[in-house]
């Protein structure tokens, strides 16, 4: 059985639509996952990059292109009233669900309708107030031990090279986005291609450097 992490930040659509379409596109696999929450922004900047939202006509295409994809999926999607936003407590919040800091995917789910359905401000104090109701942690999330754990959380996913959410980690190898789903999938029925073709992408010099 192979072992997938999947690191997530509730701001990014793109991680919920993966998240809803991840047990379908593996079905008929034999895997364990662990979801592990992480700061989307903090890998933002140690890459040097803004986000889509942050860049004006990606940000108008991000939206047109998420709530096609979601109409195309069957997924359940509304934009919230406001984005991006600080998402470090509904971060926080999933960390302080478990022990480990690793929620389960319903915690996850929660969260994700959280911010995805509705239309509403993710960030709103009584409706933040009340999801941590309905979720019951077992930690306090602004706890001194759950804004370590993100945080090392979030370490970890440099070190390991992550660069974007979704992505997923198996083997030591990164899949990231929605659209890496289905080559995921191929990697977990053993296509021999992969093999090959991910030790060539590795030689390719860089031609150029700004």
């Amino acid at each position: 059985m192979k072992h997938i992490t999947f690191y997530l930040d509730f701001i990014s659509p793109y991680a919920y639509l993966a998240f809803e379409k991840f047990p379908e596109a593996l079905l008929g696999h034999s895997y364990s996952v662990s979801y592990k929450p992480i700061l989307l922004a903090a890998l933002l900047k140690h890459h040097g990059q803004l986000g889509p939202a942050e860049i004006a006509p990606k940000r108008d295409w991000t939206y047109r292109q998420v709530l096609w994809l979601a109409r195309q999926q069957g997924v359940q999607l509304q934009l919230p009233a406001s984005h991006p936003f600080n998402p470090l407590a509904l971060l926080r919040l999933a960390v302080a669900c478990a022990a480990q800091g690793l929620p389960n995917r319903y915690v996850c789910e929660t969260l994700f309708k959280h911010v995805w359905h509705g239309g509403f401000e993710a960030a709103d104090a009584p409706r933040l107030q009340a999801l941590t109701q309905q979720l019951a942690p077992q930690r306090a999330p602004d706890s001194d031990a759950v804004k370590a754990q993100l945080k090392a959380h979030t370490a970890d996913a440099i070190a390991q090279g992550v660069f974007g959410v979704p992505t997923f980690e198996i083997d030591g190898k990164l899949f990231w986005g929605l659209d890496a789903l289905p080559m995921l999938q191929d990697y977990l029925a053993g296509d021999p291609w992969l093999a090959s073709a991910w030790n060539a992408a590795a030689a390719v010099a860089p031609g150029v450097r700004r």
